[in-house]
């Protein structure tokens, strides 16, 4: 049976707000090229990657979405990007997790196999084509998340773009 204190506990943490959160991860093949997915329920390209469910870690969850994606099971590597995505029009406030997926060999590439339901394709991408193919935000998360890939480092990003407070990095 619970105490009065602890059954105010409950209510008051059942009231904290909660934020949608997603996990994508990156995986690049023996160029650098990076690997990117077409949807078929909106247009361009992502990461491969999805929603978080509720009680899932988001490390769990970038492994889930990789198996339902491309039909591959891999342990991946650090978390390259943590971006808060503002509320618009069309979407509610978010988390996006980024993780390193590694380097894709051809033979394993060539074992990717789609939901079609879901994904329409998947291709290798120059860095210098992102732009082209994804949405602005989008763009600016997968570049900065090879950029941190590169450099061994994590990054928060805001709506895409690394963070900068009176111009310099947070400490």
């Amino acid at each position: 049976m619970e105490t009065p204190a602890e059954s105010s506990a409950l209510a008051w943490r059942r009231g904290l707000p909660r934020k949608r959160m997603a996990a994508a991860v990156v995986l690049v093949d023996d160029d650098g090229q990076v690997l990117l997915v077409r949807p078929t329920y909106r247009r361009g390209w992502d990461l491969p990657g999805g929603v978080v469910e509720e009680d899932e870690a988001p490390y769990a969850a970038a492994r889930r979405e990789l198996r339902e994606e491309l039909g591959l099971d891999r342990v991946l590597g650090g978390l390259l990007a943590v971006d808060w995505v503002p509320p618009s029009a069309e979407r509610t406030e978010g988390l996006i997790v980024v993780f390193d997926g590694g380097r894709l060999s051809a033979d394993e590439a060539a074992g990717i196999r789609l939901p079609a339901e879901e994904l329409a394709a998947w291709s290798f991408t120059p860095l210098d084509q992102l732009s082209e193919l994804m949405t602005p935000l989008l763009a600016r998360r997968v570049a900065a998340s090879l950029t941190a890939r590169a450099a061994g480092v994590t990054v928060y990003l805001q709506d895409g773009a690394p963070y900068l407070e009176n111009g310099a990095p947070p400490v």
